[in-house]
């Protein structure tokens, strides 16, 4: 069993920037082998699909969303079981729901909402 918590979305201007963190915790399972596991940021906008923000692997290397490239930055700290999502130049068309996953475990978190006023 697991639990991922987001936090730190909120409203800001055009322009802004936020810090979204997700820490993991469960069993000892995900305590253990968080270090392996791949995290992903996705974001949920009303009427939209699903989409995969960024992600990163266990090597830290990091992937990007063609439309956050340069503005969006993933990193984790596996000695907090947290993965971090800076995000900055935010735009309105930001605006969504946030989650972290571990894709590979299909565990996600509830989300926090992120919107971006023009």
């Amino acid at each position: 069993q697991v639990q991922l918590v987001e936090s730190g979305g909120g409203l800001v201007q055009a322009g802004g920037s936020l810090r979204l963190s997700c820490t993991v915790s469960g069993s000892d399972f995900y305590f253990i082998f968080f270090h392996l596991m791949d995290l992903g940021w996705y974001r949920q906008a009303p009427g939209k699909q699903r989409e995969m923000v960024a992600s990163i692997n266990t090597n830290h290397e990091e992937t990007y969303a063609d439309s956050v490239k340069g503005r969006f930055t993933i990193s984790r700290d596996n000695a907090q079981y947290t993965v971090y999502l800076q995000m900055t130049n935010l735009k309105p068309e930001d605006t969504a729901v946030y989650l972290c996953a571990i894709p590979a475990r299909d565990a996600w978190g509830q989300g926090t909402q992120v919107t971006i006023s023009s």
